[in-house]
């Protein structure tokens, strides 16, 4: 008698953990496919640089050669593998060689995303 008693405990203990969520045998929904928000770091977010009035958007970690150079900055290179400092450029308040660096995330403070990260 004790122990069916015992089975039976601890058939339905072991059914109560197991089979509690039924959920857990279904496919896991993907935020990507079924979601109609953006995620973060996704494309929609687009980092602006200016340079003398000219303002582009460029998506984060693009090189930031191809994006300086589309806004007209013609950087002096030497090395192009950012040892010798030669192209080193200022965006947005922050020193930069963009022969190795990548166009840095959209800032957070509303008027920078506006008016864009200046490049000195």
């Amino acid at each position: 008698m004790k122990t069916s008693y015992f089975i039976f405990v601890v058939a339905a203990v072991l059914s109560a953990v197991c089979f509690h969520d039924a959920t857990a045998f279904q496919p896991t929904k993907n935020p990507s496919r079924n979601s109609n928000k953006p995620l973060k770091g996704s494309s929609l977010h687009m980092t602006v640089l200016s340079y003398n009035g000219k303002k582009k958007d460029f998506k984060p970690g693009s090189p930031l050669k191809s994006a300086v150079e589309s806004l007209g900055v013609k950087p002096k290179y030497s090395c192009r593998k950012g040892d010798c400092a030669s192209c080193q450029l200022t965006v947005g308040g922050q020193r930069m060689r963009p022969c190795v660096a990548k166009v840095p995330p959209e800032p957070r403070l509303k008027s920078l995303q506006e008016k864009g990260l200046e490049i000195k």
